[in-house]
């Protein structure tokens, strides 16, 4: 495994994150979420190939991802070994300083932890003024409470403007984004990936293959994941027809050299300068392909041949408005 630093911040990661909404009883957010038994088996796989990076939120399967996930961390490691991230957003206050302090004690309270190692925003609050949120995370960084912040899907101007108040305020600044980012999804680099670099805050981008879109040479497959996640759905379908042809360059790409599709797909967000993609997944085998993405080189032509067919596509992760209170899943396919 390799490892890379959060941002300015001493915290050191692996260069790829367990992504802990797979975790939690199911149909209390998704029905394919793993029972209690099946996250110890994938957190202590993950732990045995050197990944040491975890990231949950408070609102995964109504707070149970956090508490499988915390009493699989205590079974099998030692605190200081490993890199818990949680988010707050979709709980009652979103982003008010009122709410943030409630949340990261319900938070610790689950993971059976009295730190986190990075608290993330799990989308911009258009109801809280920026000042509040932002000293109220720092707050929690004064406290000891939490090691580092960080932000998800937002847009350039809001989160530029977060570290600006941040900055004007001698508040501690965001050290990581978490966005929506891969070779079917790259409305980013338009600006939020470029202030990243501007400002050294690292990428762990979310659904890195394009929930599994990236994976196979077919569009769907027969996993429950597959036919049951509408979020998904919502997220890539409406450009199936456009992002096929993506698909099928992964494909001769990783056919070509003898590896995984999704190899491919990890080793281009590495290429663009990602930190630690975030890897979702429910199968032990799966983490092992991540991890021998690591071997993967691509040269400056395959990345160009990767990208060539891409279109525009509407902003999704981003949002320009606050959704109604108790949703936690946005960009949901109607039925």
């Amino acid at each position: 495994m390799e490892y890379t630093n959060l941002g300015n911040t001493d915290i050191r990661v692996s260069k790829l994150c367990v992504g802990c909404m797979s975790f939690g009883k199911a149909g209390t957010m998704h029905d394919w979420t793993l029972d209690e038994t099946g996250t110890e088996a994938i957190v202590r796989h993950a732990l045995g190939l050197g990944i040491n990076f975890f990231d949950t939120a408070n609102g995964y399967s109504d707070g149970t991802s956090e508490e499988y996930l915390g009493r699989a961390l205590k079974k099998n490691v030692a605190r200081d070994k490993v890199v818990i991230a949680s988010k707050v957003y979709f709980n009652p206050g979103r982003l008010s300083a009122e709410a943030i302090h409630r949340e990261i004690e319900g938070s610790l309270r689950r993971l059976g932890t009295d730190y986190l190692d990075l608290y993330i925003i799990h989308r911009f609050d258009y109801d809280t003024p920026i000042e509040e949120t932002m000293e109220a995370l720092n707050d929690l960084v004064v406290s000891g409470k939490v090691r580092a912040i960080g932000a998800s899907a937002m847009y350039g101007y809001q989160f530029y403007n977060m570290q600006l108040a941040a900055r004007d305020h001698g508040w501690a600044q965001f050290a990581a984004m978490e966005n929506h980012y891969n070779l079917l999804y790259r409305e980013d680099e338009r600006e939020l990936i470029p202030i990243c670099r501007q400002m050294n805050v690292s990428l762990m981008p979310y659904s890195p293959l394009a929930a599994g879109h990236l994976t196979r040479p077919t569009w769907n497959s027969d996993s429950i994941r597959s036919r049951t996640d509408r979020a998904a759905m919502g997220k890539y379908d409406r450009t199936e027809a456009q992002d096929m042809e993506i698909v099928r360059r992964v494909h001769t790409l990783a056919e070509r050299y003898g590896v995984k599709m999704q190899q491919v797909a990890l080793a281009w967000l590495w290429a663009k300068g990602a930190a630690s993609p975030i890897i979702g997944a429910t199968k032990a085998a799966h983490f092992d392909d991540a991890a021998g993405a690591l071997d993967v080189q691509l040269s400056g032509e395959d990345i160009a041949w990767l990208e060539e067919p891409y279109l525009p596509h509407r902003i999704v992760g981003a949002i320009d408005r606050n959704p109604p209170q108790g949703v936690t899943l946005l960009d949901v396919k109607k039925s």
